[in-house]
């Protein structure tokens, strides 16, 4: 299967398009291309799935591809290079704003493509040249949050050509250029729901040559910034401009302008915190004197074991010896046993003398029954009932 791979490093939205192919073998092939970037700008290369040449039974083949792209000698990308691709059936998306510390080297990405039906592979080696774009200086940047758009919705050309239309009509620069692009996952936010056609948003700085316009400082004012506080929709006056195709937060929005940042280089003064020179660092040597470790051996698992073993002791006796000691105590006699405070001695309810115990000493307790029958008892006395004066019974 033959895949096309498209590059477009778009300067102002201006730069040609650069067409490379990969073809899909059993085993990648060695196939390198290169292709220019400048840094302080979007750049980004498209990598699409499809080769119109290639048909089958008359119709454009659809297999399911997928595409792992790093750094050649590294697992992963760049810092400042992104990759998107969301399902197999679409295409990839290399996107980014590369550093000023890739100026001038030769940056070789590895594609992997990957056929999911006739798990056919290939690689293809994309050479990055990133060049200076200091010879148009943007210090003015303003970063725009797009509710209802998705990443590489945004990156399509005629959107962001759109887009960048719009803001140009409100700030009125010389020269506009997209400087970075920015997913609204790779800055904390959440995957929205598969309803209603939500989208996840995207963040969108660009970069202008004259300050910011009026309306673009109305989200600075205290009003707006009161109303933002309370969750509540700022009040901009071109954001009808904007409202026809892009739904933008305007609470958060950031203006940052650069020919405020002036970095002043401060001498070093020796004082205190930082330590006076020392001369040439010079590194132990190698015969280093061995350590004896049996003493902290000893301390370190020595002590926590003896003190183990005594607390084990101690609860062997507790639940041994303590427990026979109390065994032995309820197998007592009954005339051992001390009778409780009910069985000491009372006054009659009757007579009002002073009735002794009904336990004796002697008195067995065991076969005594929970309640006591009608008997008479020893030191009980009987109180005489009542009779009937018209009969007498024997």
């Amino acid at each position: 299967m033959m895949d096309t791979v498209s590059a477009m490093s778009p300067a102002a939205l201006s730069s040609s398009t650069l067409l490379l192919t990969a073809i899909l073998l059993s085993c990648a092939d060695g196939k390198t291309e290169s292709v220019y970037w400048k840094n302080k700008q979007l750049n980004l290369h498209v990598i699409s799935r499809l080769n119109p040449a290639e048909k089958k039974n008359g119709e454009l083949s659809n297999d399911p591809i997928t595409f792992n792209t790093n750094l050649m000698g590294y697992p992963d990308r760049p810092g400042w290079l992104r990759y998107i691709q969301r399902t197999p059936y679409s295409d990839g998306v290399l996107y980014g704003s590369p550093t000023f510390e890739s100026v001038g080297k030769p940056t070789v990405i590895e594609i992997t493509a990957y056929n999911r039906r006739t798990f056919e592979t290939a690689r293809h080696n994309l050479i990055l040249n990133i060049m200076s774009a200091e010879d148009f200086p943007l210090p003015y940047q303003a970063e725009f949050f797009i509710k209802n758009m998705n990443v590489e919705e945004m990156l399509a050309s005629e959107i962001l050509g759109d887009f960048l239309g719009a803001v140009k009509n409100v700030w009125q620069p010389e020269r506009l250029n997209a400087i970075n692009i920015t997913s609204a996952l790779d800055r904390g936010g959440r995957v929205p729901l598969p309803i209603n056609d939500m989208k996840e948003g995207v963040y969108v700085m660009v970069g202008a040559d004259v300050p910011f316009s009026s309306c673009l400082k109305e989200v600075e004012n205290p009003q707006n910034q009161l109303r933002c506080s309370q969750e509540m929709e700022p009040a901009i006056s071109c954001d009808k401009k904007f409202r026809a195709q892009f739904n933008i937060d305007w609470c958060k929005i950031s203006l940052v302008d650069k020919t405020k940042q002036v970095l002043f280089a401060q001498e070093v003064v020796h004082g205190e915190g930082i330590l006076p020179d020392a001369g040439e660092y010079r590194p132990p040597s190698e015969a280093l004197k061995s350590r004896d470790y049996y003493a902290d051996f000893l301390i370190t698992l020595a002590v926590p074991s003896a003190v183990a073993i005594v607390l084990f002791a101690i609860l062997g006796y507790i639940m041994c010896c303590r427990r026979e000691g109390m065994e032995k105590r309820n197998m007592q006699t009954p005339e051992e046993i001390a009778w409780p405070l009910s069985t000491l001695p009372v006054f009659h309810p009757v007579t009002g003398e002073m009735v002794p115990p009904l336990h004796t000493d002697n008195y067995d307790n065991t076969n005594m029954p929970l309640m006591q029958t009608q008997q008479t008892m020893p030191h009980q006395t009987q109180i005489p009932q009542q009779q009937n004066a018209g009969k007498w019974y024997p």
